[in-house]
């Protein structure tokens, strides 16, 4: 098996919708940004809209369209993204303490005004999974709370069970800094997982609650002990083989993060056939998160595990 020869973290790389949709968004030519996201996935569909939302000077033009025709679901949601992308840039990653009274205005203001976009939307498009995601996510920015965002969480699901992307967006509120525990999260994890059809991406949902964990631990010691807790690693080598290991896997939304954090987990248990798998699925592509903070600080580390692991099944 040969080695790809370095390793790639732009995600446009594994989902070619992504340039095709920024460089229509980039023309405001909206009836070729449609055409991206109308033949796609409802999972792949959303995880574009919600990685587009970051092009720059979107309001007015999504705001003309949705003039336009208030019923487009597609526009209501990237917009929605888009202002809660801009109120996050505003607040920044500090930490709370550190964010200013400013800061904290133009974050809430530009939450609510996704809000206002968000609510209407789900008028017209009740089932439009993309709106829900986008409303998980500016609930748990406005701190509204685990209940009303379990109640969201409930109508994505019945519109559209096994939404990944939806998946991945309440798991950051059932972490203990928001509203949950590490149990509440690693069951939801698993029990989702297990439920989706075999052979689909979402044991990204397990290997990220125990990364999440893993890296809050408060010293080595409880890090070696949730790596070989050894209940933990059978529930995640049971959801590996429905998911990442199933012989039909799915290379759809969330596969790349997915199978990237699996290889990390796996080379971490020094389980080099299991890692070469890994490794053997991503070619050339990878995700920085779990590695390290950093692309710069994950590269070594991954070049190592990868030659380690493909070194090995030579």
């Amino acid at each position: 098996m040969s080695q790809p020869s370095d390793v790639v973290f732009d995600p446009a790389a594994a989902y070619p919708g992504i340039p095709a949709l920024r460089a229509a968004l980039d023309r405001k030519d909206w009836v070729a940004a449609r055409a991206v996201l109308d033949t796609v996935t409802p999972a792949d569909r959303t995880a574009l809209i919600r990685t587009c939302g970051d092009v720059r000077d979107l309001e007015d033009f999504l705001r003309y369209v949705l003039r336009g025709d208030p019923r487009d679901g597609a526009a209501a949601a990237l917009l929605g993204f888009h202002l809660t992308y801009l109120g996050w840039e505003i607040r920044t990653a500090a930490w709370a303490k550190n964010v200013t009274e400013e800061q904290w205005a133009g974050f809430r203001e530009h939450l609510r005004k996704a809000e206002l976009v968000l609510i209407d939307a789900c008028a017209y498009n009740p089932g439009d999974p993309a709106v829900w995601t986008a409303r998980l996510l500016s609930a748990r920015g406005l701190s509204l709370g685990i209940a009303e965002i379990r109640r969201r969480y409930d109508r994505l699901a019945t519109a559209v069970p096994h939404h990944l992307p939806g998946q991945v967006e309440i798991g950051y509120s059932l972490e203990p800094k928001w509203y949950g525990s590490w149990d509440e999260l690693r069951t939801f994890a698993r029990d989702c997982a297990l439920a989706a059809p075999p052979g689909t991406p979402h044991g990204l949902l397990a290997v990220e609650a125990f990364f999440a964990q893993f890296g809050a631990a408060s010293d080595d010691a409880e890090r070696q002990r949730l790596l070989h807790d050894p209940q933990l690693r059978a529930e995640l080598y049971q959801i590996a083989q429905h998911s990442v290991l199933h012989p039909r896997f799915n290379r759809e939304y969330g596969w790349v993060r997915a199978v990237s954090s699996y290889a990390a987990y796996f080379s971490m248990l020094r389980d080099q056939a299991a890692a070469a798998r890994m490794f053997g699925l991503l070619g050339n592509l990878a995700t920085a998160d779990p590695w390290a903070d950093t692309e710069e600080a994950a590269l070594p580390k991954i070049r190592q595990a990868r030659a380690w692991a493909l070194g090995g099944a030579q």
